[in-house]
């Protein structure tokens, strides 16, 4: 963290956005940025999950961030992988925030909520959070769940005593 802020790596997953297009991450970044957050990277990779995982492993490697945070590729259709690919990297998963991402969602679009599979857990002392590509839901799981969390689950993350 710089001066008690978070550094997060925002990455985009899918096969069809370009940097003109990519509503849902212009949006994760403008939260992120509201939320007092350092954006320090921003991209956007193909939903592979070789290419995800690989994303995931130069910001832990690069030291790039202290969360990465992606939007897309986590619903059902055939193409969605993201879901998959960072479920496999993820050393301790954080089961509560799918769960209130998708409460929250269930006021704003019912049940269709239960087909997002948001997920967030820890990487390599990382606080790894994967949202719907949707700007709205970005919205939501920003506001409403990430950001007054994030600071501290970082911390904790990386073995730091954050009054807990």
């Amino acid at each position: 963290m710089i001066e008690g802020k978070v550094r997060v790596a925002a990455i985009t997953v899918s096969d069809t956005r370009t940097e003109g297009s990519d509503e849902g991450g212009a949006r994760l970044r403008e939260r992120l940025e509201a939320a007092g957050c350092i954006v320090t990277m921003q991209s956007i990779v193909r939903d592979d999950s070789a290419m995800v995982a690989n994303a995931i492993a130069r910001v832990c490697d690069e030291d790039l961030a202290d969360a990465i945070v992606t939007t897309g590729g986590t619903g059902i259709s055939p193409r969605d992988r993201t879901y998959e690919a960072i479920d496999a990297l993820l050393e301790k998963r954080l089961d509560g925030f799918g769960e209130a991402f998708r409460r929250l969602s269930w006021d704003e679009v019912g049940p269709r909520a239960v087909l997002s599979r948001a997920v967030a857990g820890v990487y390599r002392g990382r606080i790894v959070a994967a949202l719907p590509g949707s700007p709205k839901a970005v919205v939501v799981a920003v506001d409403r769940v990430l950001a007054p969390i994030l600071a501290h689950a970082v911390a904790l993350a990386r073995g730091v005593d954050h009054g807990h």
